[in-house]
């Protein structure tokens, strides 16, 4: 009988499959792996429950905190209670994920043409297309009425399609039957080229722009790094400290953004406003919990930091535009 067998039976004197350590208990001693594994389909659905329930607990933990009370949730994990607490990088992965997700299905995914208007073609060719797009929707829609179905998603559809053709009849009404005319004198080429693209199509770049925002979203965490050392110019050495109050910082704010998506969704787009309110506070508790600063020290950083941030955001968007709209 060979190792791999006894370590599936259990007996003695196995070593670790994982790491070949002397197995002298029901996990290595080593690298942590249990002494005895299983092959089975049922052991499969078993470690992807224990998985998933382990997430869960954890994110359940994480999640108040971060929420009620984020400068303590902030300290304890840098000071190594980390077990018990969803790692910052890994919250600010899903939060992303999730974010852009709702986004997806509040904005540029959903509606208009499924390709891109051509300007530079016939113009009348483009109106017809659209018309006739508006029309099978409607009679989708109306079907999907009669038979008790939501229609949220063609109104959508329906509501961009009518947008694309009030731009459509504006180019025509304008005179406008070839490439777009853009008042670029001067301009270098790839500024001209980006312009005529917004204008061809501006729902389509943005999608361009949001895609990208979404591939590219980890570099907020070290576009805001070094905003963290101007508010706190005494503390170089604490990178790690940073790093943490950043990605934790970001993964509430991704995740405001997705509350406020499902409002949208919900119809209750008034109360987003509200939102808002809710970010400097969030940034005062996270510091004056994080740093154990005094009240005023607190204050007076937050409304420094509300400033980096948005200095911070000006240069993903940039970023993300340029990438987004550049070919």
């Amino acid at each position: 009988m060979n190792a791999f067998e006894r370590t599936l039976t259990g007996q003695g004197g196995a070593s670790c499959l994982n790491c070949g350590a002397a197995l002298t208990g029901a996990f290595c001693a080593s690298c942590g792996q249990k002494a005895r594994v299983n092959r089975s389909l049922a052991a499969f659905f078993s470690d992807l429950v224990a998985g998933l329930f382990n997430f869960e607990s954890r994110f359940w933990r994480t999640l108040p905190m971060l929420a009620w009370c984020p400068g303590d949730l902030t300290r304890r994990y840098v000071e190594g209670q980390r077990a018990r607490f969803i790692s910052p990088i890994a919250l600010y992965l899903f939060s992303v994920f999730l974010m852009f997700a709702a986004l997806s299905a509040t904005t540029g995914s959903t509606g208009g043409t499924a390709g891109p208007i051509r300007i530079n073609g016939d113009v009348d060719r483009s109106i017809a297309k659209t018309k006739t797009n508006i029309e099978n929707l409607e009679k989708q829609r109306q079907a999907a009425a009669q038979a008790g179905t939501a229609t949220a998603s063609l109104d959508r559809k329906i509501s961009g399609e009518k947008e694309d053709l009030a731009r459509l009849e504006g180019y025509k009404r304008d005179g406008i039957s070839g490439s777009i005319t853009t008042n670029s004198e001067g301009a270098p080429p790839w500024l001209v080229k980006v312009i005529r693209k917004v204008e061809s199509n501006p729902r389509e770049a943005m999608s361009h722009v949001q895609e990208a925002a979404s591939k590219y979203s980890w570099a907020l965490i070290p576009l805001s790094l070094p905003f963290m050392f101007l508010l706190f110019p005494l503390r170089p050495k604490h990178v790690f400290d940073h790093a943490v109050f950043v990605t934790y910082s970001l993964s509430f704010m991704m995740l405001l953004i997705l509350s406020g998506s499902l409002l949208v969704m919900a119809g209750m787009g008034g109360w987003v406003a509200l939102l808002a309110l809710l970010v400097p506070v969030h940034m005062y508790r996270q510091l004056k919990g994080a740093y154990r600063l005094r009240w005023w020290s607190a204050a007076l950083r937050t409304f420094v930091l509300l400033n980096f941030a948005s200095l911070a955001l000006g240069l993903f968007g940039v970023i993300v535009a340029a990438l987004g709209l550049i070919d």
